[in-house]
């Protein structure tokens, strides 16, 4: 049995913003899967499905199955449980999520007296063993947020995340606005955490690059639904929908001077929630884009091995490269996924001319002055 099994998850808010459409993912204890998309895509709203802290007024249908159990279904009190000891959730923004006027300590200390029946004294001990743990001296149960940096928050809330001894951690772009040191240094905790303690991951970040090199599996987002779904590194490298690759190549990679010369993007924005377009969500944006997929929606289907992709293309392919099918455009005007690039051609031999002046050597420049 896996840790989590989401079926056909659906969240709608109230007005009838249509935020989740039909989402099904898998996780298994001990396993990474990161999530990935735009800003209106989901992500959050996913993660925050999970543990049921949806505002009030907000739809859900489907099935959120944590070791076999209806999350959706439970009683509150049952609810309120499960939140530290089934799965808890690292939110992005630790300096938001802390409570400025509370020691970090107490902070920590507060859903091990809530859930483990501990005594006060028993519980500071536990809070500076996860503050050691994640990389922090347990004097720091002293300091007041605002006395931390921002990694160091970070690392709080991660403390506060494993208080309980969750089976799952759910967490929601967990480095936003750090550093790329610190950024790292908060990733491989992450990843010793999970390797330690056996727990399972969903880390949800805009960075296809940072989800390849932590996660296991990673799943595309794209107006309420995935994608694409599969082995990261095989979907960062080489996606099968358009809009997974569109996100991949949004990145410049070191070393591929087409990706410096040639940004790439996507034109426009996802869709809104409120009036969702026919067919394909994708199609009003997509360079490959058939007549069929104005009017036609696209489900998940294999493509390849443990890969999924919600693409008619991916159907047409037999190669498993969709980029085939795509029409050549030529000139400046080409930003998007498949740009063409010209290659570099070899020039011939010519004489050579004058020399242009360049900037001299710190023992020419001596030499010629008085």
């Amino acid at each position: 049995m896996s840790l989590l099994d989401v079926r056909d998850l659906t969240v709608t808010y109230a007005g009838g913003a249509a935020a989740v459409r039909g989402v099904d993912l898998r996780l298994e204890a001990g396993r990474k899967l990161g999530i990935a998309g735009e800003s209106g895509c989901g992500k959050s709203t996913l993660a925050l499905a999970l543990l049921r802290l949806l505002p009030a007024g907000t739809r859900t249908g489907g099935q959120i199955l944590l070791d076999g159990e209806d999350v959706l279904t439970m009683k509150w009190g049952r609810v309120r449980a499960v939140r530290w000891a089934g799965a808890s959730i690292v939110f992005q923004g630790a300096m938001h999520s802390l409570n400025p006027v509370h020691r970090i300590g107490d902070q920590i200390a507060e859903p091990i007296l809530l859930h483990r029946r501990a005594t006060p004294a028993g519980a500071r001990r536990k809070a500076g063993e996860l503050l050691e743990h994640v990389g922090l001296p347990a004097a720091r149960a002293t300091d007041h947020p605002h006395e931390l940096s921002g990694g160091q928050r970070q690392r709080v809330m991660i403390a506060m995340a494993l208080a309980c001894d969750p089976r799952l951690i759910i967490a929601d772009e967990p480095t936003t606005a750090l550093d790329v040191m610190i950024q790292a240094q908060i990733l491989r905790l992450i990843e010793q955490l999970v390797a330690d303690q056996d727990v399972g991951l969903i880390m949800i970040s805009h960075d296809l690059a940072v989800l390849a090199d932590t996660c296991d599996r990673l799943a595309v987002m794209y107006a309420g639904r995935v994608v694409e779904e599969g082995p990261a590194g095989q979907v960062h490298e080489a996606a099968r929908h358009p809009y997974a690759r569109a996100l991949s190549a949004a990145f410049p990679r070191i070393g591929d001077p087409a990706s410096r010369f040639a940004p790439r993007g996507l034109a426009g924005d996802p869709p809104d929630p409120f009036a969702l377009p026919a067919g394909c969500a994708f199609h009003p944006r997509c360079p490959v884009a058939l007549e069929s997929c104005a009017v036609e929606d696209q489900a998940l289907r294999p493509a390849g091995p443990g890969r999924r992709a919600a693409c008619v293309r991916v159907a047409e392919d037999t190669s498993g490269d969709t980029r085939a099918h795509e029409p050549e455009r030529h000139g400046p005007e080409r930003q998007g996924p498949g740009a063409h690039v010209p290659e570099p051609q070899e020039s011939s031999p010519q004489e050579p001319g004058p020399r242009e002046p360049g900037p001299r050597s710190l023992e020419e420049v001596r030499r010629t002055t008085p």
